[in-house]
């Protein structure tokens, strides 16, 4: 597992799940006052890059951005956040396809197609298609094996929910909100974002973004998930109906159904789940474990079962990993094609127009 650290708040928007891809572009979209600008184009023909300069220019002039990591590619960004204009600048292509619903008026349309000269494409036709071929296919590869290694760990999330005192954890989660969460007149609200994905290069979980959205933690330790996943939903459901703005960050293995970690902004307050796949190393935590929670005697009975189940969806995950770099190392051949095919100066024209909209020219 990596961790990684920045300046402002990184993020995942989409990652492969145990049910295929999984993205929060459109709840982006949906969030209240948001606009957003759609950038068109291919692989390699510079939407990273043109993204990364405008975070760079807007965190030179002290805007507060959120920057949003491609999981393919974590190094490359699918988009960023401009939280003081409610605006937000993404990869619109797939495999988070966004098409406008009020093209000019809601949102803008960045398109680079223009930039790329097919004649010079057009020699390399079938080495372009077998490319994109061979990608698609690696990551159908991948995604087959977190499918498998997501059974597994639902499994041992079953066999612990087997042993596992939930009235108990409702009655501490009530104690702990009284707490920690005074009541405000506040109107609630809810960003969706991923903190953690499966990547090229393994597991990423970004620390840096807790550490700059919170100075105070609670971490649950509970490698199996049954426990946590009640804490996180009645701890999502007290901030709501106390009033707070939070941002909920859904477990990267099973989205649909359970949580793993809420940020409290106003409140500089997190929660975070410490599990095999994102130990949680801060400093002055409040640690929970949630064996307090089980009845161990009766676990200890699944004992065997949930060291394979750790061990066989560890491996399968690897081969997920692996499989995902020679998808990567796919779509870098794919970029050369490209690149050479791309008007930079026409790109760089773009950029700027862009700057100009996000008045950071």
């Amino acid at each position: 597992m990596k961790t990684i650290q920045s300046r402002s708040p990184d993020f995942f928007l989409g990652a492969t799940t145990p049910a295929g891809f999984k993205g929060y572009f459109e709840p982006l979209r949906r969030e209240p006052g948001m606009q957003m600008l759609l950038i068109k184009s291919g692989p390699g023909c510079g939407k990273s890059t043109l993204m990364k300069h405008l975070a760079q220019a807007a965190e030179q002039q002290g805007q507060r951005i959120e920057k949003i990591h491609c999981a393919s590619d974590p190094d490359s960004l699918d988009g960023v956040i401009f939280l003081d204009q409610k605006r937000a600048i993404i990869d619109a292509t797939a495999p988070h396809v966004v098409e406008p619903d009020a093209p000019g008026a809601d949102e803008l349309v960045v398109s680079l197609y223009h930039t790329i000269d097919a004649g010079k494409l057009a020699p390399h036709r079938d080495e372009v298609k077998a490319l994109f071929a061979r990608n698609a296919a690696l990551r159908g590869r991948a995604a087959r094996y977190i499918a498998s290694a997501g059974s597994l760990m639902l499994d041992s999330r079953r066999a612990e929910a087997c042993s596992a005192n939930f009235e108990k954890v409702r009655r501490y989660v009530k104690r702990l909100c009284t707490r920690l969460l005074p009541r405000t007149e506040g109107t609630a609200s809810e960003e969706l974002r991923l903190l953690s994905a499966i990547t090229p290069k393994g597991m990423v979980f970004y620390r840096g973004t807790a550490e700059a959205l919170a100075d105070r933690y609670v971490v649950f330790r509970d490698d199996y998930g049954a426990v946590s996943r009640l804490l996180l939903e009645l701890i999502r459901a007290e901030a709501l109906a106390r009033g707070y703005h939070i941002i909920t960050c859904p477990c990267a293995m099973h989205p649909e159904d359970q949580i793993d970690h809420i940020f409290i902004p106003a409140l500089r307050l997190a929660f975070l789940t410490d599990n095999l796949w994102h130990p949680i190393q801060l400093p002055g935590v409040q640690a929970v474990r949630c064996t307090r929670f089980v009845d161990r005697e009766n676990l200890s009975g699944f004992r065997a079962r949930l060291r394979f189940n750790d061990r066989a969806a560890s491996e399968l995950i690897d081969q997920a990993v692996a499989l995902m770099a020679q998808a990567k190392n796919c779509h870098d051949e794919l970029e050369t094609y490209y690149r050479a095919a791309v008007d930079f100066d026409q790109v760089n024209a773009v950029a700027a127009n862009c700057q100009k909209i996000l008045g950071l020219g």
